[in-house]
């Protein structure tokens, strides 16, 4: 039987119009910055990131995929793109060859270095700037508390195949 909602309050309704707003604009922010200085999409841009962070510059697709939060057709689409331009490469898992891994190469390295700088100065002058070091504090962990509650749900779903990163 449907139950009715928990309506949101004054309070958490200006809250959540706020980060509705503020995510959808930076998102978009940093997508043009980093088309404009770099020829990458933010989400790229993420992707190389996330291979630059782990040892040998490789995770499995599944892997990538999970860190990432999207499908696993997504980021086929999106690490063939990268392969083509020459920044990341595809390779067995000599783990367990059922697994592919995304590998990150030299000139895709290169591409991540340069796009860095502009990058950091954008993420500083839209978010780090506007804050005092008090609310960065505070940003951290309601951005924290929130990751672990996803993470819970994510955790208690029923269908772990509706989690958009196990998808194919």
């Amino acid at each position: 039987m449907p139950t009715t909602p928990q309506w949101l309050d004054a309070e958490e309704q200006r809250a959540w119009l706020a980060y509705v707003d503020f995510s959808t604009h930076l998102t978009d922010h940093l997508n043009r910055q980093l088309r404009r200085d770099a020829g990458l999409t933010h989400a790229d841009y993420s992707l190389l990131a996330h291979l630059a962070s782990v040892p040998d510059r490789a995770l499995t697709m599944s892997e990538l995929a999970e860190r990432l939060r999207i499908t696993r057709s997504r980021l086929t689409h999106a690490v063939t793109r990268l392969q083509q331009a020459g920044h990341v490469d595809r390779r067995d898992d000599p783990a367990n060859r059922r697994n592919q891994l995304a590998v990150l190469t030299e000139l895709g390295q290169e591409l991540l270095e340069r796009a860095a700088p502009g990058h950091v100065d954008a993420v500083r002058r839209a978010v780090f700037d506007a804050l005092t070091p008090e609310q960065v504090r505070r940003f951290a962990e309601i951005g924290e508390a929130i990751n672990a509650a996803l993470r819970r749900v994510d955790a208690a779903e029923d269908d772990q195949e509706a989690l958009p990163w196990r998808r194919r």
